[in-house]
């Protein structure tokens, strides 16, 4: 319900409220990626690999630097949740909120998906999009989003007091512990917030609750990545299907999605460099 004001308003109000909307990181602000030379990349390049994600479950699954991968739908409309880590180090993980910060709550073609803190350096770079058309819908919904966190057995049990233990949190956390060879507890502290591949969201425009709809995704349609560095990534197909109805679920229709790699000809990236860490110095105004 719409949140009640808990005192009156005061005479300068509206004064206070029009201020002008200001944008944290314009366009423009961040170094782009050289589309071009990723799209030219993208032909003629080589299928190396191909990871089936079973619905309800998660598989993990491997993106070298300098190549390309795709999350494809393949039997009916799904809804997938990515984790990235960094394959040798899993400390540099896939950071949604500065992602969301630096480019828009959902992310599309030459958009990147960012490391956390300390690295804070592009991780995978978006070439391509299917539902590239969806753009905005009149709910004010798109696709792939990085606001939502991960349908997660804590809340489960929160909000319906029992356990379910397929949700995506459950599934990356197993994903991750067989491709590591390492228990759950040790695998679950690096799961973290996705990229919301495929999925329809927004905020509603009365109450501004985060608010899912079925996705537009249909069978052969995909997003692509350019891997910026050695990659180790984890796809949820998220209990929920096409979210159009509920997640943390077994009764909806879910359906396997596809994760496939590619290898470029290495000629096509030629002068491009993997990106190094960030350069800030760590000292913090102590050195």
């Amino acid at each position: 319900m719409p949140k009640m004001p808990s005192m009156p308003a005061p005479a300068d109000a509206d004064e206070r409220r029009g201020k002008p909307a200001v944008v944290v990181y314009p366009n423009g602000t961040l170094p782009p990626a050289d589309m071009p030379m990723l799209e030219a990349a993208r032909d003629g390049m080589t299928k190396i690999d191909e990871v089936i994600v079973p619905p309800r479950d998660a598989r993990a699954f491997k993106a070298p630097k300098g190549h390309f991968f795709r999350i494809v739908s393949v039997e009916g409309a799904q809804v997938g949740d990515l984790n990235l880590w960094n394959v040798d180090d899993l400390s540099e993980r896939f950071f949604s909120g500065k992602t969301r910060a630096l480019h828009a709550t959902h992310v599309g073609v030459g958009d990147r998906l960012w490391s956390t803190l300390p690295t804070l350096r592009p991780m995978a770079t978006i070439t391509h999009d299917t539902l590239g058309w969806y753009g905005w819908d009149a709910d004010g919904a798109g696709v792939h989003d990085v606001i939502g966190t991960r349908c997660d057995p804590y809340t489960n049990r929160l909000l319906n007091g029992d356990d379910y233990h397929h949700c995506c949190h459950s599934n990356l956390t197993r994903a991750l512990a067989s491709a590591r060879n390492i228990s759950v507890r040790e695998a679950e502290p690096h799961v973290h917030d996705v990229l919301n591949v495929f999925m329809c969201t927004g905020f509603s425009q009365d109450t501004h609750q985060y608010f899912m709809k079925a996705s537009p995704v249909r069978p052969g349609d995909f997003i692509e990545f350019f891997s910026e560095i050695d990659l180790l990534g984890a796809l949820s197909a998220c209990p929920g299907g096409d979210c159009g109805a509920t997640h943390s679920s077994d009764t909806s229709a879910c359906y396997p999605l596809k994760v496939e790699v590619f290898r470029p000809d290495p000629a096509s990236l030629k002068g491009w460099v993997s990106p190094a860490v960030n350069a800030y110095p760590r000292t913090h105004g102590l050195g």
